[in-house]
């Protein structure tokens, strides 16, 4: 499991309780657990096709290089040795030698296990080591609903070679994957392992940094002063009864001009925000902890189970009873 914990250097949005900014607060909340994670030796010409799944994927290319695209229709994207990428929503994508190459299901490859959640997986192509390429490959899920703002920002692909420009972390721990694949020492998969962690949760710290520059929008949001404080407090304790008068407290505002500016620059109102807040978290109570709907729609506040379900299927689109069950397949899907 890994956070977001270091500092991002934007502008600061004071939080009196934590002394951090309010971005960096969020943040913080960020987690990400690995799924698995396999050392790939492939020979060319090889092309291997992933199809969508519930966790994030990370490639990095540790020998020779591969070409990524998304689907059918889009670009090939180029990855050097020692370049990495992160698909936050785990979209359908293929890896290939060359982007001539018919692709074929990622499941025909041979696969062994190595430790718990690590594999080896070759083609079925001869040839000698030296003539391989190497991929490194995970799946990673984070803690936030995808419907969290955050994630619903995220682009489908986050190239690590277009933020080492301008993040100094981002360089080195790509340089300690490609050492650690180039000494190839004991345990060299689990420390690959740990190393993608911390570049994945590197990356998603640069794209907010480097790549979240509109002035409006959810990041812009946090970035406000006043606003990002009232942002900061509801994801805290979602389970408060937040109205429009306490939340107008925080900002240190009348409630009409606090609610005309939450509005303007979040692009929800006070309440639909609160709501979604509380069923992103609901969701992840229920999915993740397997707690019961009704135990859920108590701790948030709900008068009944009806009101609380009601709403979780008009925000999240699913009554909260259809979850459950896809507990177990969202883990086998990983």
């Amino acid at each position: 499991m890994l956070d977001l914990s270091s500092r991002p250097q934007v502008e600061p949005a004071a939080d009196t309780a934590t002394g951090r900014d309010t971005l960096t607060a969020l943040l913080l909340g960020l987690r990400l657990d690995g799924v698995e994670y396999g050392r790939c030796v492939l020979h060319a010409p090889w092309a291997a096709a992933f199809a969508p799944r519930a966790a994030a994927s990370f490639h990095f290319a540790a020998r020779g290089g591969a070409w990524l695209r998304m689907s059918d229709a889009g670009d090939w994207m180029r990855l050097d040795q020692g370049d990495a990428v992160l698909l936050p929503h785990g979209g359908a994508h293929v890896l290939a030698s060359d982007p001539s190459v018919p692709p074929v299901d990622v499941a025909a490859f041979s696969r062994v296990p190595v430790a718990d959640n690590l594999y080896l997986m070759r083609d079925a192509a001869g040839g000698g080591q030296d003539a391989a390429d190497v991929m490194f490959c995970g799946a990673m899920r984070f803690n936030l609903d995808p419907l969290h703002p955050l994630m619903a920002m995220m682009p489908a692909v986050i190239h690590a070679g277009e933020l080492a420009r301008r993040d100094p972390a981002v360089p080195a721990l790509l340089e300690a994957m490609e050492r650690e694949v180039a000494l190839d020492r004991i345990g060299a998969c689990g420390i690959l392992a740990r190393l993608a962690d911390v570049l994945a949760a590197s990356i998603i710290r640069g794209w907010v940094e480097c790549d979240c520059s509109d002035p409006t929008g959810w990041i812009a949001a946090v970035r406000c002063p006043k606003i990002g404080k009232v942002i900061a407090a509801i994801h805290a304790d979602p389970q408060r009864d937040w109205t429009v008068p306490a939340l107008a407290g925080i900002m240190g505002a009348s409630r009409s001009r606090f609610a005309e500016a939450f509005t303007r620059t979040v692009g929800d109102t006070p309440g639909k925000y609160v709501a979604k807040v509380k069923m992103f978290r609901a969701r992840q109570w229920i999915t993740e902890e397997g707690m019961r709907v009704a135990v859920a729609a108590d701790r948030l506040g709900y008068d009944s189970e009806v009101a609380f379900s009601r709403a979780f299927k008009r925000i999240v689109g699913q009554p909260p009873s259809a979850l459950r069950p896809l507990r177990y397949q969202a883990r086998r899907a990983a």
